[in-house]
């Protein structure tokens, strides 16, 4: 069985992407024996269509399941068209995720954990200099959403969501999104707090 991570670095204890179409790797991984290989994503900085095209890249490593923080509803289809199960909700380092997966901690998903574009904004804006899986800034501008410090009118931009309901949802991604990162953050301060 093989089973692709996406990840921010191109080994086992790289974290856990939370975006499937643009993660910077994956980890294909052999559960049993945790051989693996590194994928670098071809389709980080894509126009468009990065799910869909990562998407099809992963079906045809052949993997049986992929594990990820969010899926799209593009990616989504595509892989469940594969017959791949999809793992959502994943955080922590490739290794983690993987023996989540072996003890039955993560749950397949029945549809998209998150809307199209979820992971378009998400450069490498704040990477230089803070250490390694710190890199990814929010890129508000590119998700049709004013910036979160506007005022009290700020809101969706007539380019963004159409309904309270979606925006509620834009809401709650990038509320997991930053939930993840504070995770990520501490889990570094607290390796070089031991390393002194």
């Amino acid at each position: 069985m093989k089973i692709a991570v996406s990840a921010t670095g191109p080994s086992l204890d790289g974290e856990v992407d939370p975006r499937f179409g643009r993660c910077q790797y994956f980890i294909i991984v052999d559960p049993d024996t945790m051989e693996f290989e590194a994928l670098e994503n071809p389709n980080v900085t894509a126009p468009g269509g990065a799910g869909i095209s990562t998407a099809q890249l992963i079906a045809g490593k052949g993997v049986q399941a992929v594990i990820t923080g969010n899926v799209g509803p593009n990616a989504y289809q595509v892989l469940s068209a594969a017959g791949i199960q999809i793992l959502t909700g994943a955080a922590g380092k490739v290794r983690e995720a993987i023996q989540a997966y072996k003890s039955g901690q993560l749950q397949a998903t029945s549809q998209a954990s998150v809307g199209p574009h979820f992971g378009m904004g998400m450069g490498r804006g704040m990477g230089r200099g803070m250490g390694r899986g710190m890199g990814r800034g929010m890129g508000w501008g590119t998700w049709g959403m004013a910036p979160p410090m506007q005022g009290p009118g700020w809101g969706p931009t007539p380019t963004g969501p159409t309904s309270g309901q979606d925006e509620l949802s834009i809401l709650k991604d990038q509320a997991q999104m930053l939930a993840q990162q504070l995770a990520e953050i501490q889990r570094r301060i607290e390796e070089l707090e031991k390393g002194k």
